[in-house]
């Protein structure tokens, strides 16, 4: 092991047995410190109970009860200096995670901490992931155009077939992070790491950029640009084509050319869309609401503009599911999709959102799957396409296609976001293909990712039932209830038109754990 961490406002020098802060120690005992070396070292991943132990009390033959204490003394300390509650998480039945800020080693090889995660194999043709752009302007606010700018570079290279391009729910993890790019390609599983940065000033605005070698650490493109506000367009579509150019110059300039895609007319438009991106993406109801209204002022601005309408069919699926199930948001949903389906025929982000409203409230799969497809086509590389599509799937009934997607989906953005949709489809499907133990594992993960969603729990509890688990079968149904008041699996299982042998084996379980019908 490492002796020597760096996370937060913290260093750990595992060898002497001492907690820093800045240049100061803490009172953190030395057995506290290498359980929280050992945690640290495999931060975002699991570490059971067995392990901790054998490194603080090595051969010895203690009471959890001593674990348990030790772990508290680390959180208190950890968050009584640095104001922030949320270091290690507990993890039932199986251990602890260290789920604090990013961690490194000094010296020159960083990449070897990697966060604990495995190093991910490259693919077989190039690989990128674009990194969140600095906001270097005086205002905060403008951090979301700054996202939006990264968020069409991606969309941009998406677009070729040839490139296999990380999505931007996982490379938005290190926003506002200091990275080593070099461990930024062996958590991603990537070549090439494209960073930089945004300054907006007036009627102006300065991007840099550069492209970087992740195995080598050689920048392979550098690039700056300054121009006028109105060409902000023009200045994505350059960007995105030099990178495309830097990773292969011969590349004939019609598949170039396939980078550039259609933009809305209004600015105030994009705007209002960027800004209520983050709201849509959270699946909560609350938020939901406030992305609403921003998404209208967007859609009265430009009728036509398809990706404002592919977020309002989400926002209104997110509200049937979630807020009743009531017919006004149902018929919304749809009606929006359709609007996004017809001025979307260039947009894979619309054509994904409207295909998942179009099959899980409009019922119509075939419809559904054509716009998939076409988004597909559009963005070989968009994981939120796949990811979506199997939870579709799973609903279906399509349990092997279901659990298909939802891997390719968490292969292309390993750090996803919408990880919990996948892994929830992936519990489905091996549900509905009586791998129980498969089953409950996915929807453990699927609830760690997003503890939240209160579907997920209905998966964990019906395969925990056929596992002869009822005890925490029925405390998943409680979370379920919790979350969800309202809930009636009949209702539920109507809604998304499950499919019905799938339904007659979940409502069957889920009755036994009590939950309404």
């Amino acid at each position: 092991m490492g002796t020597r961490l760096e996370f937060g406002p913290f260093r750990l020098d595992a060898d002497e047995g001492i907690l820093f802060h800045g240049a100061e120690p803490t009172p953190l005992g030395k057995r506290a410190v290498l359980l929280l070396a050992l945690l640290v070292q495999r931060a975002g991943a699991p570490v059971s109970k067995d392990d901790l132990i054998e490194a603080a009390w090595s051969g010895q033959a203690i009471e959890d009860s001593n674990l348990t204490v030790q772990i508290a003394a680390v959180r208190r300390t950890l968050a009584d200096i640095s104001g922030e509650p949320r270091w290690i998480e507990t993890l039932p039945r199986r251990g602890y995670r260290y789920v604090g800020p990013a961690v490194a080693t000094p010296g020159p090889d960083r990449a070897s901490a990697a966060s604990g995660i495995p190093p991910l194999a490259l693919p077989d043709r190039p690989s990128i992931a674009v990194l969140p752009f600095a906001n270097l302007s005086d205002d905060a606010e403008q951090d979301y155009f700054a996202d939006g700018m990264v968020d069409d570079i991606i969309t941009g290279l998406s677009r070729i077939n040839w490139l296999f391009v990380i999505a931007r729910n996982s490379t938005f993890t290190y926003k506002g992070r200091a990275v080593d790019v070099k461990q930024v390609g062996h958590e991603l599983g990537v070549r090439y790491v494209l960073e930089g940065s945004v300054r907006k000033t007036g009627t102006m605005v300065r991007i840099t950029g550069q492209l970087i070698d992740t195995a080598t650490g050689v920048h392979v493109w550098a690039e700056r640009y300054d121009r006028r506000l109105e060409d902000f367009f023009a200045l994505q579509d350059d960007i995105a084509l030099s990178v495309v150019g830097a990773i292969a110059p011969s590349l004939r300039r019609a598949e170039i050319n396939r980078v550039k895609r259609k933009r809305p007319d209004s600015l105030d438009a994009y705007d209002l869309v960027l800004r209520a991106q983050p709201d849509v993406d959270s699946g909560m109801p609350k938020q939901i609401a406030q992305a609403l209204v921003l998404l209208e002022r967007a859609i009265a601005l430009e009728p036509d503009y398809a990706l404002a309408h592919g977020n309002a069919a989400m926002c209104h699926h997110c509200l049937f599911l979630r807020a009743g199930l009531q017919e006004i948001n149902r018929s919304a949903s749809i009606r929006h999709a359709r609007s996004a389906i017809t001025h979307g025929q260039d947009d894979a982000l619309a054509l994904t959102l409207a295909g998942f409203s179009i099959g899980m409230d409009g019922h119509d799969r075939s419809a559904a799957f054509t716009a998939l497809g076409a988004a597909l086509a559009i963005s070989p590389s968009s994981a939120l396409t796949y990811i979506l599509g199997s939870v579709m799937l799973a609903w279906g009934g399509d349990a092997d296609r279901a659990i298909e997607w939802s891997e390719r989906g968490i292969r292309l953005s390993p750090l996803d976001s919408w990880a919990f949709a996948a892994f929830d489809a992936q519990a489905m499907g091996h549900f509905h293909r009586g791998r129980y133990e498969e089953a409950c594992r996915a929807a453990y993960r699927s609830v760690q990712a997003n503890p939240r969603h209160s579907i997920t729990y209905v998966q964990l509890t019906a395969a925990l039932v056929k596992l002869g688990r009822l005890q925490e079968a029925r405390a998943a149904a409680a979370q379920v209830l919790e979350l969800h008041p309202a809930f009636r699996y009949s209702r539920q299982f109507q809604g998304v038109n499950c499919a019905p042998a799938l339904a007659l084996s979940l409502g069957e379980a889920l009755r036994i754990a009590g939950l309404p019908e």
